[in-house]
């Protein structure tokens, strides 16, 4: 049965009569965890100048609820700290105060505001304030919010609570849109978006701990002694009869986007100088939050275990072909951009149907220790803190310092206190004997440490508006890119085996083996290699994206080996658009070979926007490529695109400079190597239909009109582009089937399509043309 416990702070508000609503209290949560924190809550404060009413709402009618919520409270937990004799006469007080109400219409929110306002008129009570409680499906919140606002609220001078459940919301835009919805009606100050990790006792430690600790933390808590950062939250069970929410989420939004994220906030955002300082503390993680690298598919991986899919068609009503992209398992890998934590890797993982049950947070330190005789020596272990939350090996929670890291010190407030008693187990790869560990004096369940926050009107545990949308604005353009992806299927427990392993590439990640359950049949795609032949009177190579990609990287790298042999140096020129996007990761991975030291990075055009912003070709460079590749800041050559505080403004000469700078680094203004796409209207660079050369034949850089926002655009010319050495053009995606269809069956140029006017003087076209694109 579950116990806990609520924190005996004294009030910060005046005392009074305080009236509790569960909405949604006969259900499942309600049942297992609010109903047993609210009890606690009320024995606790017994005695304490607060009068307390309870409500369980519901849609029921009176007749049907009744039972059912006294069926619940009956079962309600004792408080350890209250004998037999105590508790059976608090049990009792607090059935007497509760009532079930029913809770569907809108003059039944009426009927309970009158009923709360009859009982205190009667009993003579000031009311300090309500607390509703809304332990319903999110797409209820809004309606429900009207109907709090409109007839329940509270006199002035009292105060008016009402926490919510998660999702919050599917992704950015509906959170934005519930936001909206939710502000209308309640005020900020008013709303406690709950995430019961943040009840956890280890969480809530996490800052703590760090400034308790901070003069033996702050010379190691950055990327020079830190090799990687593991967040896990591993689960046995499956998703069995919780379809119907599960297959809408996935593991992501339920777990990673709330809980995992606020447990790598806490571990990294900058220490407030006030840890009761609940807009500071906010403020640090909404700058944390900030500084975190864009994550796609490329930083993912996804499974699903074998039986999820047949519970969908039991439980949704599929025909037996459904077949649910709905991930039950990721590994993501994330990375911080500034400089105390660049480089280190954040793996965030969580799943169902896995080998065990077991929740922490991991820092592992580097080990610059070479032993010579003795490798079990304390000093040639693992270095590491663990914030772990519970189950698995160890069972309860606790936070555990690796004995050659240092000695934490321990908070006075007692209710932690350090395990001097191991048992005979193992914690990631070290025997307890090999930690110091501190552990709360009395565990206490997450739902009742926040109820008890609440109560206190303490909103330092919960998720603001602005932190909410923050987390979903990182993590939405990950799940629409995963949205298409197949997840690998895994069997379940302990015949997993290595099949969820996934290793980091640079910065990006992937499954470590290769599956042995395929969820797609092989079909035409097997029978493929890379092929080579002739395109429009010139050399083409073509295979299944992944293969033509990395087939272009290395002819690269080929084109760079010889450029640097004869001159020393290889000037490469890369258009924007997605084309490029796949070859720039692909590069990443290569920064150990590729000779960046003695290569020039180029723009083919550019967007006449800010370089820091997202539209900007050179951002997309930046992100993708330069930030993960040791290259001589000289060397790279962003277009001119916003001078004199002004962007694209023809008498600031951009194309000009360009041009100049041009001329006085590449040989001959020919470039070694020029990588174009195709927009499926033919345009190449940024040179369209409609662009306008005539009278600039002989220029190397123009600026140009898009018919597309952003309208306005710098570009090399045909001129520059048919100077190089080589030209590569990449055609992608099934999209562009009907132009490479089109292009085929045209000779020579075309004005209505630019990309036929691409023809090297003295240099080779080669066209790098996918099977989606070649074959449709």
């Amino acid at each position: 049965i579950l116990q806990c416990h609520t924190d005996n702070h004294e009030a910060k508000k005046r005392l009074g009569h305080v009236t509790v609503v569960v909405v949604g209290g006969t259900g499942d949560l309600a049942r297992k965890y609010l109903w047993q924190g609210f009890f606690q809550l009320y024995a606790d404060q017994i005695g304490k100048g607060h009068t307390f009413s309870f409500y369980g709402g519901g849609l029921s009618p009176t007749e049907k609820g009744t039972p059912l919520l006294f069926g619940i409270l009956k079962e309600l937990a004792c408080p350890p700290e209250l004998s037999a004799e105590r508790c059976t006469l608090v049990k009792d007080q607090f059935l007497h105060l509760s009532k079930y109400h029913q809770l569907k219409t809108t003059e039944d929110y009426e009927k309970l505001s009158q009923q709360i306002k009859q009982q205190l008129g009667q009993e003579g009570m000031v009311e300090a304030g309500r607390l509703f409680y809304l332990s319903v499906p999110a797409f209820a919140y809004a309606d429900i919010a009207e109907k709090i606002n409109n007839t329940c609220r509270p006199p002035s001078d009292a105060w008016l609570r009402v926490v919510l459940e998660k999702p919050f919301g599917h992704d950015l835009y509906s959170a934005q849109a519930l936001d909206k919805k939710l502000s209308d009606q309640l005020k900020e100050k008013e709303m406690y978006r709950i995430d019961h990790y943040l009840g956890k006792k280890v969480v809530s430690k996490i800052l703590p701990f760090r400034k308790e600790n901070k003069k033996l933390l702050d010379p190691i808590w950055n990327k020079h002694h830190i090799e990687r950062i593991e967040i896990v939250l591993k689960e046995t069970l499956d998703a069995k009869g919780r379809i119907q929410f599960y297959d809408q989420y996935g593991v992501i939004r339920d777990v990673l986007q709330n809980h995992l994220t606020e447990v790598m906030t806490l571990m990294l955002m900058n220490l407030p100088a006030n840890l009761s300082n609940s807009m500071e503390i906010l403020q640090n993680k909404l700058n944390f939050l900030a500084s975190l690298q864009h994550v796609d598919n490329s930083n993912a991986v996804v499974g699903q275990y074998q039986a999820y899919n047949g519970e969908v068609q039991e439980e949704l009503n599929k025909t037996k072909d459904y077949f649910s992209l709905t991930p039950t398992f990721a590994g993501v890998v994330i990375h911080v951009d500034n400089a105390q934590y660049e480089g280190i890797p954040i793996f965030m993982t969580s799943g169902k149907a896995l080998d065990e049950r077991v929740s922490y947070a991991r820092v592992l330190f580097k080990n610059d220790v070479f032993c010579i005789q003795d490798p079990n020596n304390v000093q040639c272990k693992s270095k590491q803190i663990i914030f772990y939350l519970g189950h698995g090996n160890l069972q309860y929670p606790a936070i555990l310092i690796s004995k050659n890291l240092f000695k934490p010190e321990l908070v006075s407030s007692g209710d932690w206190k350090e395990v001097t008693e191991y048992k005979d187990v193992n914690v990631l790869g070290l025997p307890l004997s090999d930690y110091y560990i501190q552990s709360p004096v009395t565990p206490r369940e997450a739902y009742c440490e926040l109820i008890s926050h609440v109560f206190f009107g303490r909103k330092d545990s919960f998720i603001s508006a602005e932190g909410l949308l923050a987390s979903w604005a990182f993590w939405t353009p990950l799940l629409e890119g995963l949205s298409r992806v197949f997840p690998r299927v895994y069997p379940g427990g302990e015949a997993n085996g290595n099949l969820l392993n996934f290793q980091l590439q640079g910065h990006q990640v992937a499954f470590s083996h290769e599956a042995v359950v395929n969820i797609i049949n092989p079909g035409a795609k097997d029978n493929f290699q890379v092929m080579q032949g002739k395109y429009r009177s010139s050399e083409m190579v073509s295979a299944w994206a992944q293969e033509l990609v990395e087939r272009l990287a290395s002819d690269l790298l080929l084109a760079a080996e010889e450029a640097i042999r004869e001159e020393g140096q290889f000037h490469l020129a890369l258009s924007g658009g997605s084309s490029p996007v796949a070859l720039l990761r692909a590069l990443a991975l290569n920064l150990y070979t590729f000779p960046w030291r003695n290569t020039h990075i180029w723009q083919v055009d550019e967007r006449c926007v800010p370089h820091t912003e997202t539209g900007s070709n050179f951002r997309s460079i930046h992100d993708l490529l330069l930030q993960h590749i040791r290259i001589p800041y000289f060397n790279i050559h962003p277009m001119p695109v916003h001078l004199t505080q002004r962007l694209c403004v023809e008498e600031d000469g951009g194309p000009a400079l360009y041009e100049k700078e041009i001329n006085k680094h590449v040989n001959g203004s020919s470039f070694h190597y020029i990588l174009l796409g195709v927009g499926q209207d033919g345009h190449t660079a940024s040179l369209f239909q409609d662009t306008k050369l005539e009278n600039d034949e002989e220029r190397l850089v123009i600026l140009t009109e898009s018919p597309i926002k952003p309208h306005q655009r710098m570009s090399l010319t045909f001129t520059a582009i048919n100077r190089a050495r080589r030209v590569g053009v990449l055609i992608m995606g099934k999209s562009k089937h009907e132009l490479v269809s089109q292009l085929s069956r045209i000779k020579g140029e075309s004005s209505k399509y630019p990309i036929t006017k691409v023809q090297p003087k003295t240099g080779t076209l080669i066209w790098y043309i996918d099977y989606d694109a070649l074959l449709g």
